[in-house]
């Protein structure tokens, strides 16, 4: 055999091998080539529908946005009112406490002159009635 024979042999082998390894990837490659498009056609399907229901999920939240922006200033308005209430509550709450003040100085007071009252009457009392 020749130098060339040898060569040949070596390189239809190479090539037999290469032909081996390269059938099953590029079947692979078909499979994946088809799930991919089984794939798209599938997303495609999906998607239809799930952008559908977006774009109407979309155009409600748009809707309600703009009620929110039209109620505002009726927030605005009873968040006001809500504070001058507390102002006035407030104000009410320390009048109370006043008041509640000059009771208890008073209950105090009527207290204390009742029982002096008392005490100067029973000397009185006794001192008269006793000598």
């Amino acid at each position: 055999m020749t130098l060339a024979g040898i060569v040949l042999i070596i390189i239809a082998v190479a090539f037999c091998i290469l032909v081996m390894v390269l059938v099953p990837a590029i079947l692979t490659m078909k499979r994946t080539a088809a799930s991919v498009g089984e794939l798209s056609n599938m997303l495609q399907q999906e998607l239809q529908p799930a952008i559908k229901d977006l774009a109407a999920v979309l155009a409600e939240l748009k809707t309600v946005g703009g009620e929110v922006v039209e109620h505002t200033d009726d927030v605005r308005c009873f968040m006001s009112a809500l504070g001058e209430t507390g102002i006035n509550l407030h104000a009410i709450n320390r009048s109370v406490g006043v008041v509640t003040t000059v009771l208890n100085t008073t209950s105090v007071w009527t207290a204390g002159i009742k029982m002096t009252g008392k005490y100067l009457l029973e000397r009185y009392l006794n001192k008269r009635g006793g000598k």
